[in-house]
């Protein structure tokens, strides 16, 4: 049975930056008692604690980021960029560990978003794009759908 990396937020786990959750979504739970799900939040596996202030990528382009041309910033204007890096390398390692080829991510988050992302002024406006995690893992090979799309990761999954 295949594998899926799942945003932990999601899960219902409090990793966001505010300290809360956005879970649990009861097909996420379901997937994860068939043993299936693979949990990881980037940002605290690339060492950000929770809470944290909110970040967005300047620009919204988590592709940009990868290519260093890019930053990740804090409302406060620290650069949080290699933190946002590292916790998309540690989801590249348990794609490849696992096998994995569906991942199921918060949506317009700027690790995890998958379509739109927040454009860097903090002021609530949207931009297509997709977060650093779900950038590096497309890349890979993964195909990344959010909590909006769950009965389109179910169908990738059966594939």
């Amino acid at each position: 049975m295949d594998k899926i990396l799942v945003s932990r937020c999601l899960l219902g786990h409090a990793v966001r930056y505010d300290g809360a959750a956005h879970g649990p979504i009861p097909r996420l739970l379901q997937w994860q008692a068939e043993g299936r799900v693979v949990a990881l939040c980037p940002e605290v596996a690339g060492g950000l604690s929770t809470p944290r202030p909110p970040a967005e990528i300047q620009g919204g382009q988590g592709g940009a980021v990868l290519d260093g041309l890019l930053a990740v910033r804090t409302v406060d204007g620290e650069d949080v960029g290699t933190a946002f890096l590292a916790g998309a390398q540690a989801a590249l390692a348990l794609v490849r560990q696992h096998g994995i080829r569906v991942a199921v991510l918060k949506a317009r988050s700027p690790s995890c978003g998958n379509l739109e992302n927040y454009d860097g002024s903090f002021s609530g406006r949207r931009v297509p794009g997709e977060g650093v995690t779900a950038a590096l893992l497309r890349r890979a090979g993964v195909r990344v759908f959010n909590e909006e799309q769950l009965a389109e990761a179910a169908q990738a999954l059966a594939d």
